[in-house]
């Protein structure tokens, strides 16, 4: 995890009371893209009895939910319907031992291709990547808004960080307007990588994340996700102080970011609307 989302997960500590939140010990345990890996994580969590576990991926959740059901898991899921997934019995009421920020995601993907729409007004073609791992609402969201705006969508598998590379010359090799980079702890580790492997290609990106943005993408829209861990760490605060994740409600994500690379812009050779800049809340010259 980026030290940056774990210092943004101690001021949510903090923000509940635990002046001492920098001296807490937070595991930081990664599948590197492999999720594989994940089961083997959360055993060692629940054998080495944590007080609270943060898994931040659908599969992170599913593996942490089938490996205790009694440790409270505090997720952070951008990605789930947590009712339709079975995480939880309802949003105002979980019912069991796990909680956090959840989001279902067709709004993202409408507005992924409307901003794309905006910047790039002649825009006809996108290639998606996606980490099959992954739940396919994102895909199906962004197919629906694909249909209505009348976009034709090509889809790239990506399972491995190793595969990135080829899959961007795929991708150049289809000569699309554009390409979506959708969510996934896999795309999420690598925002420089992906960066210059879409500008190396002159292949304008839009993505969930906005480190893939401030790295050389062009777009990013999204949750802004330091705030979203920081709403994690107010949550695990309330479940340490004593609340159970079953009368906690689930969260949505409260603040939303759009940022806007210009000098990617400029090195694709794009002139960007100003609509476009002035909506963004962050633009990088």
């Amino acid at each position: 995890m980026a030290v940056s989302r774990i210092k943004a997960l101690r001021e949510g500590l903090r923000s509940m009371g635990y002046a001492d939140a920098d001296r807490m010990e937070i595991l930081d345990r990664s599948s590197q893209g492999d999720p594989s890996r994940l089961a083997g994580l959360a055993a060692d969590l629940v054998k080495r009895r944590v007080n609270v576990i943060v898994p931040v991926s659908p599969a992170g959740v599913r593996t942490a939910k089938a490996a205790t059901t009694t440790i409270p898991i505090v997720a952070n899921d951008l990605e789930s319907d947590p009712v339709a997934a079975g995480f939880v019995a309802s949003l105002a009421r979980p019912g069991g031992n796990i909680t956090g920020v959840f989001s279902d995601f067709p709004d993202f993907g409408t507005k992924w291709l409307e901003i794309l729409k905006e910047a790039l007004p002649n825009l006809s073609s996108v290639v998606v990547l996606r980490d099959p791992a992954t739940s396919p609402m994102q895909l199906d969201a962004v197919s629906a808004a694909a249909r209505v705006l009348k976009v034709k969508l090509g889809v790239i598998d990506v399972s491995a960080i190793s595969e990135l590379k080829h899959a961007f010359e795929v991708a150049a090799e289809r000569k699309p307007d554009a390409v979506i980079v959708l969510a996934s702890p896999l795309f999420g580790t690598e925002p420089k990588l992906i960066a210059e492997l879409a500008l190396a290609r002159r292949l304008p990106t839009v993505t969930l994340f906005s480190e893939i943005a401030r790295a050389g993408g062009l777009l990013s829209y999204g949750p802004d996700l330091l705030e979203t861990f920081r709403q994690l760490g107010t949550m695990v605060g309330k479940v340490l102080n004593g609340q159970r994740p079953a009368d906690l409600p689930v969260e949505r994500p409260t603040k939303f970011e759009m940022v806007v690379n210009q000098q990617t812009a400029r090195a694709l050779g794009l002139t960007l609307p100003n609509a476009v800049l002035l909506r963004a809340d962050e633009v990088i010259e």
